[in-house]
């Protein structure tokens, strides 16, 4: 029997297709968000934007952001949702997993207060496939010497 050709994705493609599919849970009006962190080819954590849980969604309750008029990138406190990045170091947290050492894949550049999250939980890689207006977050992120690699994809 001929054999086929390896059609398994690269670690990082998995990866960041799994970001993307978590993302797909996110109840944010304006952009769905996905993160997962990993370290050692496993899953340790995963997280999506939205509201806290057992609060009623931007979807059910309309986008705090959208009413205000708030640009992206600004005024993050002004928002009834969790970013993906923070509920997945929530998620480690809460069931007790070490993510020190660890690498995230997000669908998009994390925001600033999420890089300074991101930098204290010890967050060594960052890949991403969309780029964020946060110039302060690309400052830190350099400053704390954490890699930054942009994956190109859908």
């Amino acid at each position: 029997m001929p054999t086929q050709p390896d059609r398994r994705p690269a670690w990082n493609d998995y990866f960041m297709e799994i970001a993307a599919l978590v993302a797909k849970r996110s109840t944010c009006l304006r952009r769905a968000v996905g993160a997962i962190i990993v370290k050692d080819k496993r899953i340790l954590a995963t997280g999506y934007n939205g509201a806290p849980s057992g609060i009623a969604h931007c979807a059910e309750v309309g986008c705090l952001r959208e009413t205000m008029q708030i640009a992206s990138g600004e005024r993050h406190e002004l928002c009834r949702g969790i970013h993906a990045e923070q509920n997945a170091i929530i998620q480690a947290a809460y069931h007790g997993v070490p993510i020190q050492g660890a690498s995230l894949y997000c669908t998009n550049l994390p925001c600033s207060i999420c890089t300074k999250m991101l930098i204290n939980a010890g967050i060594k890689k960052i890949y991403y496939r969309s780029g964020y207006a946060d110039q302060l977050s690309k400052d830190l992120l350099e400053e704390a010497e954490i890699e930054v690699v942009r994956i190109n994809g859908p």
